[in-house]
């Protein structure tokens, strides 16, 4: 044995250097088929974070259709509902980040529930690419006819007058209507009472009943109760008017400056995705979203496009991370 040991040792030094060069010449390989712009060669999986038929499955599935058609890949929809989404998301960024797993991201399971869920396994901020932003919604402000406010800046009067006799309603705890309320309140610095439901519908309900004196909705849930004056509507909560509502000013304009809720949905990639699989998939989604059917179906969903980079969405969830997280921590609202 020790006659041969330097032999071995000999032979091992000899195999090293054309070894070593074979794995760096191979290193490249697994980047290759992307820099090549072969990449995808096979079905996309998106994964929805909540259950088929709601109207984040329906954007959803409108976008990877016409992805699908751009790649020439099937991109095939997975729904995994429950948990507000977080099920979804910790599934997705323990995925393997090869560019063929995607997440169908909102603001609720990347901005939000980090604040909301304390069990929530991963942060995702951190465990995510960005890919890109597909399209951004707003809620509407609608008091009921009964309610002596005609605007904003009444409403916020009447509160004030009557500290903790207004009521909110929303579709439940940590939904997109309740933390607008949570931060029109602290921003106009109002004691308003919170009333969760289960769902918007049943807020609805009692507000036409004059149960509540106020709920967020969406504005494709509401635009036909405000055209046919079943309730009147003070504002739209987004930088800009809706054009679903364009006589309806913003909060902002019309008595609270600075207010601000949108509601975005993106794409997003467990965290180390090939950089070329997330440029293509991008640039693929700007064709898409510039396409005149996608920008009429996401209108019929109440929703505008909302192009841009992967670097602009990723800047857009770490702005709404620390936006939400101090709202939910002031409403003292947790899920789990």
């Amino acid at each position: 044995m020790e006659t041969r040991m330097p032999r071995f040792t000999h032979m091992l030094r000899a195999w090293r250097r054309p070894l070593c060069a074979m794995l760096i010449a191979a290193a490249p390989m697994a980047g290759s088929a992307f820099a090549s712009g072969a990449y995808p060669v096979k079905p996309i999986r998106l994964v929805v974070p909540f259950p088929a038929g709601g109207p984040t499955d329906a954007m959803a599935r409108l976008i990877g259709q016409h992805l699908s058609q751009q790649l020439g890949q099937p991109v095939v929809i997975d729904n995994r509902g429950g948990a507000g989404g977080t099920i979804a998301t910790e599934a997705v960024a323990q995925a393997a980040p090869d560019g063929y797993t995607l997440f169908f991201s909102t603001t609720g399971t990347m901005a939000i529930n980090p604040s909301l869920y304390r069990a929530l396994k991963v942060d995702p901020v951190k465990a995510f690419d960005a890919v890109g932003s597909v399209a951004s919604t707003v809620n509407v402000l609608v008091v009921p006819n009964s309610l002596p406010a005609n605007n904003v800046k009444e409403l916020i009067a009447l509160a004030k007058q009557k500290p903790g006799s207004l009521t909110f309603g929303s579709a439940g705890n940590g939904s997109s209507n309740h933390l607008s309320g949570e931060l029109f309140k602290s921003m106009a610095g109002i004691d308003i009472v919170h009333v969760p439901y289960k769902g918007s519908a049943a807020a609805f309900t009692d507000l036409l009943g004059g149960r509540i004196s106020m709920m967020f909705d969406t504005v494709s849930s509401q635009v036909q109760y405000i055209g046919s004056g079943k309730v009147k509507a003070l504002g739209v909560t987004g930088t800009a008017r809706s054009e679903a509502l364009p006589k309806v000013p913003t909060v902002a304009e019309a008595g609270l400056p600075g207010f601000d809720v949108t509601i975005w949905f993106g794409l997003s990639a467990p965290k180390g995705t090939p950089a070329e699989a997330i440029q293509k998939l991008n640039a693929e989604l700007q064709t898409v979203l510039k396409q005149a059917d996608v920008q009429t179906q996401l209108a019929a969903l109440g929703a505008r496009p909302l192009p841009g980079t992967p670097a602009d969405f990723a800047k857009l969830i770490q702005h709404d991370a620390a936006k939400w997280g101090p709202v939910v921590k002031q409403s003292g609202a947790t899920v789990d």
